[in-house]
């Protein structure tokens, strides 16, 4: 039997080279990013009696005010007596949440 000795360990704790393929890691490199599209909303509640959604003309008219902004129905909240409408639409930038609707002066 030969000496043993503790600077020369029999089998190496770790592989020589981690993730390599075979010992059954898959390369971090083989997999690709992908992220959550980007769709931030913006919210708003509009609130209307069991009455007015079914006469017929009280949520319609809502419906056209919020879609005319750019809002659109996400979904109906039922709140007892009343109804809560989920409105929503995509965040604007700053830039454009500034718009107005004049044109700057001009200089002469």
């Amino acid at each position: 039997m030969p000496p043993h000795f503790e600077e020369e360990p029999d089998e190496p704790d770790e592989p020589d080279q981690p993730g390599a393929p075979g010992d059954g890691a898959v390369a971090s490199s083989l997999i690709p990013s992908v992220g959550l599209p980007l769709r931030e909303w913006e919210f708003a509640t509009r609130v209307l009696t069991v009455a007015q959604v079914v006469d017929g003309s009280s949520l319609v008219k809502v419906l056209k005010e919020a879609g005319a902004d750019g809002w659109e129905l996400a979904e109906v909240v039922d709140g007892g007596e009343k109804r809560v409408l989920l409105m929503r639409r995509p965040k604007r930038s700053a830039q454009e949440a500034r718009r107005v609707g004049f044109a700057p002066p001009k200089s002469n």
